[in-house]
């Protein structure tokens, strides 16, 4: 699949999409927060502009500053791949709802290895993350890809350094793989790494990885796929080897249950089925229930909207999932209690 992300869209500096109409008159919007959903955020807009009247400016700066972001009223919406707590949307006054599905890719640097072609399952992950697997040829890894011949490098995990939704789904994952884990680390947007070199945003961790012999990281699937890092295959829930493909995270996917969370905060990790990917998320949009400018709590809404009429194939091109349609009908229910019409 071939799209076009720009360094940008995952960087800490603003992207504007800039509009098909005349910018003078055309209503712009701000956002901030998540890194793994500025490309499909990004192209959205660039689609939008000329049916809506309405001019994306979006900060790729992580999902833990984008809550902080709107929790100040900065932005007219937040967007976070971690789902805030029912407490705290209530404490500041927030609704939340999905926008697309992704997938959390692992990636590595591992001398001779080609993409997809060695195997680790979330145990192994975590056990490398936690400090207990040290070596590339460690007797776990080598038992479960006979044939591969795996150096004695040693591994150099790399993580977020920045409040990331991306390190909240990987995170979330390990805990769902060891008990150690949940215990020592947890799931959080930023944890207390045992070990390991943090990098900042998806390129950093990218580009830590490919500098270091023996780097393992994770970056959400649309950067690994435009960038070509080496990734490798995961052990799933039914206890099977896939590789991350669009038709891995379309399984996950598949699987979810939205009919038994709140505030549309479901957890895709894991998820059962012989070919799902097992690393997954919705990406989600943080919108005030008091906006201060109504007209401006329209235009998210009116933005969104496009995006889930008409923006399903310009996900798919990004190896995001679109949601179901009963969601989306959800998510338009769920609107009606913010001010603000369409």
């Amino acid at each position: 699949m071939k799209f076009v992300v720009t360094a940008v869209a995952f960087g800490l500096v603003a992207f504007t999409v800039a509009a098909h109409t005349n910018q003078a008159q055309a209503q712009q919007i701000t956002g901030a927060g998540s890194s793994f959903a500025a490309p499909i955020y990004s192209k959205w807009g660039e689609a939008s502009s000329a049916a809506t009247g309405i001019q994306l400016n979006y900060q790729a700066v992580g999902s833990g500053a984008g809550i902080n972001q709107i929790n100040n009223r900065t932005v007219d919406f937040g967007a976070s791949d971690m789902p805030v707590p029912a407490d705290k949307l209530t404490e500041h006054k927030l609704m939340q709802f999905p926008t697309v599905i992704g997938g959390v890719d692992i990636i590595v640097n591992i001398p001779g290895i080609k993409p997809n072609e060695v195997k680790l399952t979330g145990p192994i992950l975590a056990d490398i993350y936690l400090g207990n697997i040290t070596k590339w040829n460690d007797k776990a890894i080598e038992a479960i890809n006979p044939g591969v011949k795996l150096p004695s490098t040693a591994i150099a995990p790399v993580h977020r350094a920045d409040g990331s939704g991306t390190t909240f789904v990987f995170t979330d994952y390990l805990g769902t793989q060891s008990p150690e884990w949940k215990s020592k680390v947890g799931a959080s947007t930023s944890v207390s790494w045992p070990v390991g070199t943090g990098a900042k945003g998806s390129d950093g961790v990218a580009g830590t990885v490919r500098q270091i012999p023996g780097g393992i990281g994770y970056d959400e699937a649309a950067y690994a796929e435009q960038n070509h890092l080496t990734t490798v295959m995961m052990r799933n829930f039914a206890g099977k080897f896939v590789a991350p493909t669009m038709a891995a995270f379309e399984s996950s996917a598949a699987s979810a249950d939205w009919s038994k969370v709140q505030n549309f905060a479901i957890d895709l990790n894991d998820q059962p089925g012989a070919g799902s990917w097992p690393i997954e998320s919705a990406t989600f949009v943080l919108l005030p229930t008091d906006p201060k400018d109504e007209k401006q709590s329209a235009a998210v809404k009116k933005f969104f909207d496009w995006g889930f009429t008409h923006g399903s194939d310009i996900a798919k091109s990004l190896l995001y999932i679109p949601l179901p349609s009963s969601v989306h009908d959800a998510i338009r229910a769920a609107w009606k209690t913010v001010p603000g019409t369409m």
